[in-house]
């Protein structure tokens, strides 16, 4: 995929599937911005080479979410893609449990996050007359996940941001689509494994496993893959779309709802 001459902001870029789209992009002759809230992100950018930058942003912040779209333009003068990579997973318990900062937290994330992302990007991208636009949901967007409400919720949210945008921008030059990851192998995945069961998260690993077609979790760089093909020229035809990179696990019908 030929990503010369083009500049990418990737938020939640510091590790897991951002950071693999990231180096994607850069080998398609691209340059990046990576955004995160973790500190790391400096030296995830150094890893990554030249064309690659760093900074530390809340994306759940209007203030932050516009400086890190003047920090791309300053550095690279314009910004041709944008993933909304960034995401919080929340605490796992019932819905009549949860915590309302919990609540409030994760939404401002995830779903926040993407409607500032794009909010702050989409007037640079009409003023370009062309731009593509990733947002990442998840299997959550289309199932139910007990015991995740907010993230559930939240990323059923982002699959209908992206189909709003995408109608709105399309005549523009725009293309903004949605990719829904399976369970994917990163440390948000272990989190949950450990809040689910915390004495034993391997046998919530396996249990997971047991019930993907493919019998695997998905590689932060399968996953980026997907991203990248969406972000590319090759799917000039394809907006206001919501893939599912997820082993099969909705397709075929074999999900794992609640692991106890």
């Amino acid at each position: 995929m030929d990503f010369n001459g083009k500049v990418a902001v990737i938020t939640g870029g510091a590790a897991g599937i951002g950071y693999a789209v990231a180096e994607g992009f850069l080998k398609g002759g691209g340059k990046v911005l990576i955004v995160d809230r973790d500190p790391s992100v400096g030296d995830a950018a150094k890893r990554l080479g030249t064309n690659a930058r760093g900074m530390v942003a809340d994306v759940s912040n209007s203030a932050d979410v516009q400086a890190y779209v003047k920090a791309a333009l300053d550095a690279f003068g314009r910004i041709d893609c944008l993933v909304n990579n960034a995401g919080v997973e929340g605490k796992v318990a019932p819905t009549a449990e949860y915590d309302e900062a919990m609540w409030a937290q994760v939404i401002g994330v995830n779903l926040t996050g993407t409607f500032l992302g794009l909010r702050h990007v989409l007037p640079v991208m009409i003023a370009q007359g062309s731009g593509s636009i990733v947002n990442m949901s998840s299997t959550a967007g289309v199932i139910g996940t007990p015991r995740m409400p907010a993230y559930t919720a939240s990323k059923h949210g982002v699959i209908g941001l992206t189909k709003t945008v995408s109608g709105e921008v399309a005549r523009q030059g725009i293309r903004v689509n949605c990719v829904c990851p399976g369970p994917t192998d990163t440390n948000m995945l272990r989190s949950i494994e450990t809040m689910i069961n915390p004495n034993d998260p391997d046998a919530v690993r396996a249990a997971y496993h047991a019930a993907i077609p493919t019998g695997r979790y998905a590689t932060p760089a399968e996953i980026a893959n997907v991203v990248l093909f969406l972000l590319s020229d090759l799917a000039a035809s394809v907006t206001g779309a919501h893939y599912m990179a997820d082993m099969g696990r909705t397709q075929i019908g074999a999900a794992v709802t609640t692991v106890k």
